[in-house]
Parts: structure tokens; C-alpha cells; sequence
């Protein structure tokens, strides 16, 4: 069931996802629930956005701190959302750093630490990194919704390499060896979100539930008759199997009270649209769509590989992005690497606009957010991890006042902020990766 507080006019439409959505009658809403809405309390939903290479940072870093700043060019297509962000300077990827001995491996290094704040030799057979952030609060949060997290990419899984890609693929970690696989088709999140349907029509989706609770209890019969007639080390691995069993049908269940919920009307997509900024619209509208229908409160999106070999041809840049990032100074590079990074801006900014408009419960889905864009490296054509270019975007569910730059003391880990949004999310944690406190410039 979805509640909203303002009232929405009939003919409203969604834009996105490739069609046009009607709204459904949420004006009819206020009267029948106007109980609940006292009640209901939105949950905060928690977002990354990464992006590779490295920023052009004499155009990405305000020059005045406070809320007296001035958003550079490369910030210039977030202006409508100025009153809701940070741009935090000062904070360390530090983690990303090759120690003495160990070879090059910046960018994989870069990325692995990112969510972590652990370090990783590239070099080494044994992949390892540690527990993502994201992944942290998704262990909590799954508790309550059918998906614990949303991992969302553009490019597909790199294979043939030392073994660095393994890092360079994803910025999620479940645990210090299992990295999560960034999906980047369309389809493959939509049946994610949705099973097997070709629609959210709430009808058509409570049949594919009620079909798979189906299957479920017959296995659950299955099992429990196999249980009788093993032995004691056979009865453990069954045990945790039917512990796999009950997860299912517990997010079946979920699924079963949310079928009731009106949904955009929104059709499974084909595959791949034909341009990046397509591409990156679509995954931005299903994960705005997964905020709106509480399928998960948390959410990464990777918008490149470090060592991307993306090209842009969009913007009339045919060269793949990673190489012209190593300008040496080059003013036509330079150039190229500005154009992308304002580029992705304004891709962010869409995925802002599709959130601040969306109604939830008593303000936005953007007002109960916190929308963490950045990336692991500044300086791309150097390898640097220090001064990282952050942007914290959102309310927080009335956490967060935007509208400043803020300028942390030399030295901050980045992981300090993270350590800060668990705290507003609920999630208390002493430390975590490289972290050596918190940072007490967020607070309202």
C-alpha cells in the first residue's frame, strides 16, 4: 500500500523507463487511508553513486566553504538541487594507496576501497577485500523488504585479467571474499524487482507470488520427509537448506502484503537501450522505482568501471574514457575528461529529478534519502585517493540540512562518514574499515 499526503491530479504521468506511466488513482487515496497517514512513518533509503576515472577537480571544488558557496562547472547541473546537498571536501580513500613492494593496481585498489575502507593487493591470487558499507545496512534493512540491496552497473563483468578486475567490477562487498555482481541489463533487474512477469499489474504479479509459494510448499514437504531418513552430518546441510527455503518464504510473504500496493504500470523491458545516457536513465528509473515500491531501501550504482574503456560518442568523444584521463597536462584531454565528468553530472541530476518529485509519505523520496555521489580517485591522471570528489545528496528523513560545502581537516578517512550515516540509519558501529571517528559537521 502506498499512502501520499499531497494530493496528485488524475492525468498525471510518469516519464520513463523507455514509456509513459499513468499515476494511479492516488488522489482516492487521502480519504479511504486517512488513518494510516498519521501513523505511517517513511523509511530512509541510503544510495551510492559511483563514478570512474577521477574528476577534474579545479572544476568539480567550490572555493567558498559554508552555505555561501558557488557550485563549479562541473556541479553547475545540480543547481536545482542545491538546497539539498553537501559537497564534502577533505576525505581520504587512503586504502586505495600501494604499499612499499606492491605493483601498480590503482584503480582496482581505488574501487575495492571505496564502500570497504580496506585495503587490497591486486597482485595476490586470493581475492579479498571486507563488508561494504552498503552491505552493512542492507543486513539490517532486508528485515523488512524482499530485497536486502540493489546492485546496479553499466558495463559487464570484465574476465580476462590478473585478477583485478574481480575489484574493478563492483564497489559491493557481502563479506571480505564475496564480491556482488553490478547487473547492467534491464531485464535481469525488472525480474529481480518483479519475478518472472511481464508487468507490475498488481494481479498478474500476486499470481507469479502465489504460483512460486506454491512450488515452496511442496519442497518444504520434500524436505521435511528427507529429514527422517538421514544421517546427523546430511541432517546439517539439509537444516541449511530449508534455512534458504525460509528465506524465500519470507520475502514471498513480504511480496504477498506488498501485491496489494498500487504500482506504476510498467512493462519488463527488451535489453540494452542503444546509447550510455539511455542506459543509465533506465537503471536510474528501476531504482527509483525500487525506492517507491520498498522492494529495497539500498542501492549502488556503478556508472563505469575504473579502466573504463567506455567511449562517448554522444558527445562526440570517440576515444575510450580511461586513457585521455591520463592528460598529462594535454589542454585538449583535459577537455575530454571535463565533458564526461559534467556529463555524468547531469545524468546524476535526472536520477535527482525523478526522486524529488515522487511523493512518500509526509515529503519526497529524495527528502528521505541519502544519495552518496563519488569517486575513489580525484586526481585520475595521478592515481591520487586524497581530497575525494563527495557529494551527499538529500533529507534524510529531516537528518540533513544541504546547502553547504564543508571542508573536513586533512587526513579524514572517508569511512568517517560513513560511520555518521550508520548512525542515522539506526546502524551503530565503533569503527569501520579505516575509520578513526566521526564526523560532526552533518548534524542540523
Amino acid at each position: 500500500m502506498m499512502i501520499f499526503r499531497k494530493a496528485i491530479p488524475r492525468r498525471t504521468f510518469l516519464r520513463g523507463i523507455g514509456t509513459t506511466l499513468a499515476l494511479p488513482l492516488l488522489d482516492g487515496m487521502i480519504p479511504a487511508f486517512a488513518s494510516a497517514l498519521d501513523t505511517a512513518k517513511s523509511p530512509t533509503r541510503l544510495g551510492f553513486v559511483y563514478v570512474p576515472n577521477g574528476i577534474i577537480m579545479e572544476e568539480w571544488t567550490p572555493r567558498a566553504e559554508g552555505a555561501a558557496f558557488e557550485l563549479t562547472r562541473i556541479l553547475e547541473p545540480l543547481i536545482p538541487f542545491r538546497d539539498q546537498l553537501h559537497v564534502l571536501s577533505g576525505l581520504d580513500n587512503k586504502e586505495a594507496w600501494a604499499v612499499e613492494g606492491e605493483p601498480a593496481g590503482e584503480h582496482p585498489r581505488a574501487c575495492a576501497a571505496f564502500l570497504t575502507g580496506v585495503h587490497v593487493n591486486v597482485a595476490k591470487k586470493e581475492i579479498r577485500a571486507g563488508i561494504s558499507v552498503d552491505q552493512v545496512v542492507a543486513e539490517e534493512f532486508k528485515k523488512n523488504t524482499q530485497l536486502g540491496s540493489l546492485e546496479l552497473g553499466i558495463e559487464p563483468p570484465e574476465l580476462s585479467c590478473d585478477g583485478s578486475c574481480s575489484y574493478s567490477n563492483t564497489i559491493c562487498w557481502r563479506n571480505a571474499t564475496t564480491p556482488l555482481p553490478m547487473e547492467n541489463q534491464p531485464r535481469a533487474v525488472f525480474e529481480r524487482l518483479f519475478g518472472a512477469s511481464d508487468t507490475t499489474n498488481p494481479a498478474e504479479r500476486l499470481a507469479w507470488i502465489q504460483r512460486n509459494r506454491s512450488v515452496l510448499d511442496i519442497v518444504t514437504q520434500e524436505v521435511a520427509r528427507i529429514l527422517r531418513d538421514v544421517g546427523p552430518s546430511d541432517r546439517i546441510k539439509v537444516n541449511q537448506y530449508l534455512d534458504a527455503v525460509r528465506d524465500v518464504e519470507r520475502r514471498i510473504q513480504i511480496a504477498e502484503e506488498q501485491s496489494v500496493r498500487e504500482l506504476p504500470t510498467v512493462q519488463r523491458p527488451a535489453g540494452i537501450p542503444p546509447t550510455y545516457s539511455e542506459h543509465v536513465k533506465l537503471m536510474m528509473d528501476l531504482q527509483v522505482l525500487a525506492y517507491q515500491t520498498d522492494m529495497t531501501r539500498v542501492s549502488t550504482f556503478q556508472m563505469g568501471h575504473e579502466f573504463s574503456h567506455l567511449a562517448y560518442p554522444e558527445l562526440g568523444i570517440s576515444d575510450p574514457h580511461h586513457p585521455f584521463t591520463h592528460h598529462l597536462g594535454d589542454p585538449v584531454k583535459i577537455a575530454k575528461s571535463l565533458q564526461v565528468n559534467v556529463f555524468h553530472a547531469k545524468l546524476f541530476s535526472y536520477f535527482l529529478e525523478k526522486m524529488r518529485p515522487t511523493p512518500d509519505g509526509d515529503g519526497s523520496l529524495l527528502d528521505h534519502s541519502m544519495i552518496l555521489y563519488g569517486a575513489g580517485l580525484s586526481d585520475g591522471n595521478k592515481h591520487i585517493p586524497i581530497n575525494l570528489p563527495i557529494l551527499l545528496v538529500g533529507g534524510g528523513s529531516g537528518q540533513l540540512k544541504g546547502g553547504s560545502h564543508i571542508r573536513y581537516p586533512k587526513g579524514t578517512p572517508l569511512t568517517n562518514l560513513y560511520l555518521t550515516l550508520l548512525d542515522k540509519l539506526g546502524i551503530r558501529a565503533e569503527k569501520f574499515g579505516d575509520s578513526s571517528g566521526r564526523l560532526d559537521l552533518l548534524s542540523i
